[in-house]
């Protein structure tokens, strides 16, 4: 297994642990929360028998641990249940928007992996030289500033004073693929900008290693 390949199925891993770790929290975190869920859907004036049957519809009575690995079982199948205020189904409904999500992230990382590894590569081969800290320089500055400031900046000088691409624009489901990549160019330029400092820093990092 070469290097790059095993630093991604690192990457890969520990994502997938973070991600679990994050899920545990938050479902522990739901569960110390004062209140009864089923007396805020319900309302106050709901009776007792409208409650009980609630609880036991939702699963609230059985143990947190099975709530748990329940929940976890149907995310991983696409489950992911129902929006207890609206009643919608939470997958369909980030179904809906997942594309242009997904469009935004293959779009930054087309830019990013690759500039990523080259400066790494850069990085190290002139290491503590005027490129190396260069390099260095300017993806400390992108990790120290804020995204928000990030897409701001881009959309002054890109958007407001050299006009190419729109500060604000909608993305639809009939665009072509060129209207839809003018449109998602600045947000994904702020992504690159963000994550290309850490994938950089990693890649020399692991490189020298």
């Amino acid at each position: 297994m070469g290097l790059a390949t095993r630093l991604v199925v690192q990457r890969l891993a520990l994502g997938l642990l973070l991600l679990l770790a994050v899920s545990v929290l938050i479902f522990v975190g739901t569960q110390i929360l004062p209140g009864d869920v089923a007396q805020s859907i319900l309302g106050q004036g709901a009776t007792p028998e409208a409650l009980a049957n609630l609880r036991r519809d939702l699963g609230l009575n059985e143990p947190a641990v099975s709530r748990y690995f329940a929940w976890l079982g149907g995310a991983l199948t696409g489950d992911l249940g129902t929006a207890l205020t609206s009643g919608a189904d939470i997958t369909q409904a980030i179904g809906s928007r997942l594309g242009n999500t997904l469009f935004l992230a293959g779009v930054a990382a087309v830019i990013a992996v690759p500039l990523a590894i080259l400066l790494g590569l850069l990085a190290v081969r002139y290491r503590e030289r005027w490129p190396d800290k260069v390099i260095s320089g300017a993806t400390l500055a992108s990790i120290s500033l804020p995204e928000f400031f990030i897409g701001y900046l881009l959309i002054l000088i890109f958007g407001v004073k050299l006009r190419w691409f729109p500060s604000v624009a909608t993305v639809y489901d009939s665009m072509g693929f060129m209207d839809r990549l003018n449109v998602v160019i600045l947000p994904a330029l702020t992504l690159t900008m963000v994550v290309l400092a850490h994938m950089m820093r990693m890649t020399r990092a692991a490189i020298l290693n």
